[in-house]
């Protein structure tokens, strides 16, 4: 039976393998950034949306989204994939980019959901706040699964398996 500082050591250990450089986080960060607002840019133009103002503020989002996913994704493909396969390290890579890049979009979107429909909720940190809160959160971040996601397609995807490629290609 291993003992529990050796496993806290060891695991340790893992996480420290596991981060990815600074310059490889940052980097990925912008170019991620890049390609996730890109992909929502040229969907929205080629929708003939809204107006300019709003295109440009829907593509931020979501090049934020991607910039604060991709360190997040890197470190969580990084730590799954340790000593594995390429095989493993590509499908590691393709669901943690995946699904940071969701959750961090859905979660900048949601906040500013929050934001527009904080005037009709009820004064902060009461029980009504908390649970308009809770409910206003969850609804934008249904929303933002059921409409949002299609922004990424088909660059986002393409962003993603090239990603994913060169991830598990470093791994080797």
């Amino acid at each position: 039976m291993t003992s529990l500082p050796a496993m806290r050591s060891g695991v340790l250990d893992r996480i420290r393998k596991a981060l990815p450089s600074p310059s490889a986080a940052v980097c990925g960060a912008l170019l991620w950034a890049a390609a996730m607002g890109a992909s929502a840019l040229v969907n929205l133009l080629l929708d003939d949306w809204v107006t300019p103002a709003n295109i440009r503020f829907v593509s931020l989002l979501y090049a934020a989204g991607g910039a604060l996913a991709f360190p997040v994704g890197l470190f969580l493909a990084r730590l799954v994939s340790l000593g594995r396969h390429w095989q493993v390290a590509l499908a590691a890579a393709f669901v943690c980019l995946l699904a940071t890049t969701i959750g961090f979009t859905g979660g900048l979107f949601a906040l500013q959901y929050r934001s527009y429909y904080a005037q009709w909720h009820e004064p902060a940190l009461t029980i009504g706040w908390s649970i308009q809160f809770v409910h206003t959160m969850a609804t934008a971040f249904y929303q933002f699964i059921v409409l949002g996601i299609r922004l990424y397609f088909p660059l986002g995807f393409i962003a993603l398996a090239l990603a994913s490629i060169w991830f598990a290609r470093q791994q080797r």
